[in-house]
């Protein structure tokens, strides 16, 4: 696990070192055990360490192939790396491909001798979470690639026909190629969905290559494809199997993600938080581990927030080497300013992960697995059900009154979902592709049309991203989890605990999202995954490896007290912040003012999460020096 920035396209070289060893530098904190930049006339190429496989000198980059023709930085892990490896010492038959002779032990080499056979169509054969660039000296031209699901980031820029391209932003910002400016055309999808969601991000210019796309660039030209579409596995074709066997395949794929996933030398363990998800982890790590495992759990003393007694029960089950790591408000408070310098790139989430992962490292882990993805892929979230909901509700669209009276509900019953069920109730028709844009909506249109001076003519990502999902009837849960991979997971969960893990050299694998579970479940028809109970394709799949105190207890998020700190020990910060936002010509100061007094005075439609991510917003702008 590392960071990579690369440039192509300065031909002076001093220049080309001297950029990537700012960037290199910036991102310091991605990999503490080593670096290396490689610089010739029109390519530079930069890398930061931190060793996972292979330890020793040999896993160094850039890595060169052993024909010097390939030269590879990657930031990543590739968990079926032996198997290609086993192939790739071997001549392939019938072919005129000679047996690669490996110099190390690392994953990195194999990448780089799989390219080196099979060209892009590599990618089809890897197992893995990655970011990764490859230059070929011979056709002067640069390969990058992101995984499947994009777990591991990579975001680049094209100015004045340079590329360059970074795991962080602020690598690209700090190689003086990128201009610090603000993209104003973002904001309406920010104070929408809290985010901004691929390929756009909040600098202007800079773009977030998308999940299962690779760029092949030289000097003249740069193209951009995809290699891997998560829409092409819904089930048009559906799998007719009976759920027992249907259970045992999930079973399998599952287990096999897992132990993909143990593969490392260095400490490893697993975050518990005493859930579904995180629970089917440990218990499948210690079904398939030769090691004792170690689990880690957040526990505070207030009982509202504390789930330590679910983790000691799978804990105790699996016998593993439980640690409790007890955490206080104040311990948060305390880092929350080092978790917004932390920040790549704005959201409304974050700190949470940021702490713990800071704990967990303390704690002599390197490498952590996660339960993330468990939601997403079997029903886990309010939104499936309510999908389902809405879709036999379709026949009160355009029913005389209907609307109506949903306001008059609003008056009476004011409230954030109120709101919404409002907004909803006044579309042409209640399908998927209307509703589900709503589902994860911060602020509603009216109230950021008085924020925004100006409104973009950009559309609704979201309703973008959407609109090619097969939501036909009997589809719908495939569809919904599709569209929450691609829109709040990729672009919330994944980047947060990207940056946030990373802040503190720790690796998250998470084996919930392993493209073989992923194409399996998604490809199921709703008949096998509707969640009666929670997550009951995933439970049955488990047998009785979960015990019923886990089945069946209440889910709880990681919620912290944010409504209560913004008006006392956060207030000062919030203030600021918001102060200075209402300075920027982008936003109307008044209407800011009169969100933030409305939510001190406990106003319904105004919660902590619609003022907090607003003062995030500002804090990024400001950290990194962002001209609006």
């Amino acid at each position: 696990m590392c960071g990579i920035n690369g440039i192509l396209g300065i031909e002076n070289t001093e220049k080309g070192k001297l950029f990537l060893a700012k960037m290199n530098t910036k991102m310091a904190h991605r990999g503490p055990d080593d670096e290396g930049i490689y610089a010739d006339v029109n390519i530079a190429l930069g890398q930061r360490r931190l060793s996972i496989i292979d330890l020793t000198s040999a896993g160094h980059q850039p890595m060169w192939s052993n024909d010097k023709r390939y030269c590879i930085v990657y930031n990543g892990e590739l968990y079926n790396f032996k198997e290609l490896k086993f192939d790739l010492e071997r001549a392939s038959r019938g072919s005129e491909d000679k047996p690669y002779h490996f110099i190390s032990t690392s994953d990195t080499e194999v990448i780089l001798a799989a390219y080196s056979r099979w060209g892009k169509d590599c990618l089809s054969r890897f197992n893995g979470m990655y970011g990764f660039a490859i230059w070929d000296e011979q056709k002067k031209e640069l390969f990058i690639a992101r995984d499947r699901l994009g777990i591991k980031p990579i975001y680049y820029s094209i100015k004045n026909q340079v590329l360059a391209f970074s795991s962080e932003i602020r690598s690209l910002l700090e190689s003086e190629i990128v201009p610090r400016k603000l993209n104003a055309d973002a904001l309406p999808d920010y104070l929408r969905y809290q985010t901004v969601h691929a390929p756009q991000t909040m600098v202007k210019d800079v773009y977030m290559l998308l999940p299962g796309h690779y760029i092949i660039a030289n000097t003249n030209e740069i193209k951009i494809q995809k290699y891997w579409d998560i829409n092409q596995f819904t089930p048009s074709k559906a799998i007719d199997a009976p759920y027992n066997k249907v259970c045992a395949k999930v079973n399998t794929l599952f287990e096999k993600a897992v132990e993909r996933r143990l593969v490392a030398d260095v400490p490893f363990g697993a975050f518990l938080s005493g859930g579904i998800d995180s629970s089917a982890v440990v218990g499948m790590m210690s079904k398939v581990s030769t090691s004792k495992v170690k689990t880690f759990s957040v526990v505070f003393e207030d009982e509202q927030f504390n789930e330590a007694k679910y983790a000691r029960i799978i804990a105790q089950k699996f016998n593993t080497e439980h640690h409790e790591i007890k955490l206080t408000p104040a311990d948060f408070k305390n880092v929350l300013n080092d978790a917004l310098l932390a920040m790549d790139h704005p959201s409304g989430d974050g700190p949470n992960t940021y702490v713990v992962s800071k704990a967990t490292k303390n704690a002599g882990i390197t490498m952590a697995l996660s339960g993330l993805g468990g939601d997403e892929l079997f029903a886990g979230y309010d939104i499936f059900n309510r999908t389902l909901k809405l879709d036999k509700l379709k026949w009160l669209s355009g029913i005389p009154g209907i609307a109506l009276a949903a306001k008059l509900n609003l008056l009476l019953r004011p409230s954030v979902s109120a709101a919404k069920i409002a907004e909803l109730l006044d579309l042409n028709s209640l399908n998927f592709k209307n509703t589900y844009p709503f589902s994860r909506q911060v602020l509603l249109e009216e109230q950021i049309a008085k924020l925004l001076k100006e409104r973009s003519k950009a559309k609704n990502s979201v309703a973008e991203i959407i609109k090619n999902i097969d939501a036909k009837s009997g589809n719908l849960l495939s569809a919904v989890g599709i569209a929450e991979i691609s829109t709040y997971m990729q672009n919330i969960l994944l980047r947060d605990t990207d940056q946030m893990s990373m802040a503190h050299a720790l690796e998250i694998r998470v084996p919930f999202l392993d493209y073989e579970l992923v194409e399996y479940v998604i490809g199921l028809t709703d008949n096998y995954k509707i969640p009666v109970t929670p997550k009951k394709l995933l439970i049955d799949s488990l047998g009785d490896m979960l015990p019923p105190e886990i089945v069946n207890r209440p889910k709880m998020g990681f919620t912290l007290p944010w409504k209560n700190w913004l008006k006392s020990d956060l207030r000062s910060l919030c203030e600021e912040n918001l102060n200075l936002l209402g300075q920027n010509p982008h936003f109307n100061a008044k209407e800011l003012n009169s969100l933030w007094q409305r939510f001190l005075k406990d106003d319904p439609f105004i919660t902590w999460s619609r003022i907090w991510y607003l003062v995030v917003l500002q804090s990024w702008i400001t950290n990194n020096k962002i001209d609006v």
